[in-house]
């Protein structure tokens, strides 16, 4: 019998209307109740960590979280995390980092609709997470709408539709259809070492999305505001402007003062290529990090766990050109119907 820890942290899965709208108010144990058929075969042990909207999991219950995980990973063959659905690419991913070489399937799960509500998505969502978590398939992953997706490329794509999440240029982890939990072995990672823990996060970073017009002045702001990592979504499939507001060289003085600075696209699929227009190998020359097809999440989390680790600019631009796990890199598309 499979021994599995179900967390709960909120979400609209565990949320109930209030007077101020809805807002997580279900325990873990009111959450297992409705969905007590789906657990008859495993040994469930239930904890509420937090009870929190996801729009207020922020780095400090991404750390608290790992913690959690990391002391108890022994006792259990697979951990369920009950998650809202609005930041929980970002906890994944963060996870991924702060946890490398997770010995057991840590899942995490929400959804659309309350528990309550009789069309809810959540039962499905719990069951796929559930399967995967007693897979004995170690690492950090996303289940929903009957798809296992890796922790690093998760991205929520849709606001309302029950299939609101997409591996971004990264084949699924597993699937579940008539044929139960089928799993892509060519992507399910394998845990060749001890996990350490590094749960550091740094807040230090700052996301910059470019539009036209976008004052160079930015930068420059940002440094003077101890920003230590900007992370920036250019135009494309790498471009950034230099003529009348030179974009460049407002990034070559602020990696001059020891900012790390890494760059992708503002496209979701397909990544980017800074080599091959002018307007992007420009700031590849001022010492820049290309991210290629990273998820905004992925890189964002990234570069504030590798922050947490190190203090040297260049060990942490080494880091965040390092394919740690699978968040850079494209592979072959997989079709498991």
């Amino acid at each position: 019998m499979k021994r599995i820890l179900f967390i709960s942290t909120g979400g609209t899965l565990a949320s109930s209307h209030s007077a101020h709208g809805l807002a997580p108010g279900l325990r873990i144990s009111d959450i297992l109740k409705k969905i007590e058929g789906l657990t008859e075969g495993f040994e469930i042990t239930e904890e509420d960590l937090f009870m929190l909207d996801s729009s207020n999991i922020q780095p400090e219950e991404w750390a608290e979280l790992a913690k959690k995980i990391y002391r108890c990973r022994w006792d259990y063959d697979g951990i369920v995390i009950i998650h809202g659905t609005d930041t929980m690419a970002y906890t994944a991913s963060a996870l991924s980092f702060a946890l490398q070489g997770i010995e057991i399937p840590v899942v995490l799960t929400g959804s659309q609709v309350s528990i309550e509500n009789p069309i809810a998505d959540a039962t499905e969502n719990c069951r796929a997470a559930l399967h995967m978590a007693a897979s004995g398939l170690p690492g950090v992953y996303v289940a929903f709408n009957r798809k296992i997706i890796m922790g690093t490329r998760a991205s929520k794509v849709r606001t309302r539709s029950f299939d609101a999440f997409e591996s971004i240029d990264y084949p699924y982890a597993a699937k579940i259809n008539s044929n139960g939990l089928v799993i892509n072995p060519s992507v399910v990672p394998r845990s060749g070492s001890q996990c350490i823990l590094q749960n550091s996060f740094s807040t230090d970073v700052f996301l910059l999305k470019l539009f036209p017009g976008i004052s160079p002045a930015i930068f420059q702001q940002c440094a003077d505001m101890k920003i230590r990592g900007i992370y920036i979504e250019a135009f494309g499939i790498g471009g950034l402007p230099f003529i009348r507001r030179n974009l460049t060289e407002a990034i070559r003085e602020v990696v001059e003062q020891g900012t790390v600075v890494a760059v992708g696209s503002q496209c979701l699929y397909e990544g980017s290529d800074f080599t091959v227009y002018e307007a992007g190998r420009q700031v590849l020359d001022c010492g820049v990090v290309e991210t290629f097809n990273m998820t905004s999440e992925a890189a964002v989390t990234k570069m504030m766990w590798a922050l947490g680790q190190y203090d040297e600019p260049e060990t942490i631009r080494k880091v965040m050109k390092t394919n740690l796990l699978g968040e850079m890199g494209k592979t072959m598309d997989w079709d498991i119907g």
